[in-house]
């Protein structure tokens, strides 16, 4: 049954740390699981919830500090003392101590390390940290269970109880060579069902799904999703394992990736957070304000160029807001769907296949949203030759905008640069731009001055 967090139960609990009730603290709060204990947390001010972390066992805590703000998890440590960090780290997998390890300044990390008492694991975290974290390195845990192929079956079973002690979910059972070399997988039914002195590389399954350490997280995410994985081995260069991504880790990878893409789709150049100061919010969204900024006065300058048009048909002016909105929206459209294949791996076929697909598709909608505009123009204004202006200047806004939503994401992909780029301010403005030129000099071609 889940546990219900109210207004009243943290009323209590802020009582109890006033009066130091550590006693009656402890009573209510151990059978709390730790996602709870964080929630508890977040609610209360950095002095009472420091008291928590300290009164509670860090079996415990270790859990609930990473479910917690990244923000408010580091005001929490720097008031902590080395040694209660270290106390901390030794109960967490190695890489959730190594992720808390990076959010601490350098001679604090330093020191936090020099008081783990468990010498593997403290050596295992420092491993972790050389690796980039955004890839399979800087993502895998070293905690896993891993057999040689030599052992029998009856050697299997009890060196593979000594270290499930270690691991928290035992996904899955790895087999190596004398090197340590990744050989396969070993079935726990087959494991169950074989008799005692059987080889173990005469049972395991040599086929595995594997990444090397400097494998991107966003291919580790694709390869678990393609497969369905819960689990997945991670090898060094030389094919040896050395640790495994689990599935909620590679979730937290893509949470997060994709809380950056939607800031930056937004308009929004750095990851930030709505309690994040005035000052680094402004130069999060500053950058693509000013790029706003230089397009709308792009824009007027263009609009400034056919003034004479402006002078003798007035009504174009009217219909500007449409056309700009029109192509900034399918500018949006086709560089959301590229973008979400280019995530998803979804793609398929060449750049100019996939322009032809959006330029039939963009002549198709064009086609009916000029018909109706042209309808509603005649029907309103009674111009047949402003009609058709406006309506076939929509219907060409319309095609550009298709093409340059679609080619402005893949070409940043084939680049190397993150084609949420394309789904934000960046495309809208760019369209906004196109749009209006476009819109005038078709005016202007049917019109005439």
């Amino acid at each position: 049954m889940q546990f219900n967090i109210t207004n009243d139960f943290i009323q209590e609990i802020r009582s109890l740390i006033d009066v130091n009730d550590s006693k009656q603290l402890e009573h209510i709060l151990e059978e709390l699981h730790f996602a709870d204990i964080a929630e508890i947390i977040d609610e209360l001010n950095l002095e009472q919830a420091v008291y928590i972390v300290k009164l509670l066992d860090s079996e415990k805590t270790s859990e609930a500090l990473m479910e917690l703000d990244e923000d408010q998890r580091d005001r929490i440590l720097n008031a902590l003392s080395p040694k209660e960090i270290a106390e901390e780290l030794e109960e967490m997998d190695t890489d959730d101590a190594a992720d808390i390890l990076n959010e601490l300044p350098d001679n604090i990390a330093q020191e936090v390390i020099n008081q783990i008492i468990d010498e593997q694991h403290a050596e295992d975290i420092v491993d972790l940290l050389r690796f980039d974290e955004n890839s399979a390195g800087g993502l895998m845990a070293k905690e896993l269970v891993r057999v040689n192929e030599n052992w029998t079956v009856t050697g299997c079973v009890s060196e593979m109880r000594a270290q499930a002690e270690n691991v928290t979910r035992v996904h899955s059972i790895y087999v190596v060579d004398n090197n340590n070399k990744l050989k396969g997988r070993l079935s726990l039914k087959d494991l169950l069902t074989s008799k005692e002195s059987t080889p173990i590389k005469d049972v395991y399954i040599p086929k595995v799904d594997f990444v090397t350490v400097n494998t991107p997280g966003e291919e580790v995410s694709r390869i678990m999703r393609k497969y369905d994985l819960e689990a997945i081995p991670v090898v060094d260069e030389l094919e040896r394992l050395v640790g495994r991504i689990t599935i909620d880790d590679i979730m937290d990878f893509i949470t997060e990736e994709a809380e950056k893409d939607y800031q930056l789709a937004s308009g929004i150049s750095q990851d930030v957070e709505a309690n994040d100061s005035i000052l680094e919010l402004t130069k999060a969204r500053l950058p693509w304000l000013v790029l706003g900024l230089l397009g709308g006065i792009g824009a007027a300058a263009i609009m400034g160029g056919f003034e004479e048009i402006f002078e003798k048909h007035a009504v174009l002016f009217f219909f500007t807001p449409l056309i700009a909105a029109m192509a900034g929206n399918v500018g949006v459209q086709s560089s959301a769907i590229i973008v979400q294949g280019i995530a998803n791996d979804d793609l398929r076929g060449s750049i100019g296949n996939r322009l032809i697909k959006e330029v039939l598709l963009a002549m198709l909608n064009g086609v009916i949203l000029a018909i109706l505009l042209f309808a509603y123009t005649f029907a309103t204004k009674g111009e047949i030759l402003t009609s058709l202006a406006i309506s076939i200047s929509l219907f060409a806004v319309i095609i550009v905008a298709g093409l340059v939503g679609t080619f402005v994401p893949l070409a940043l992909h084939k680049r190397g640069i993150d084609p949420a780029l394309a789904t934000g301010p960046f495309i809208t403005t760019s369209n906004d731009i196109f749009g209006i030129l476009i819109y005038f000099m078709i005016a202007k071609a049917i019109i005439g001055i």
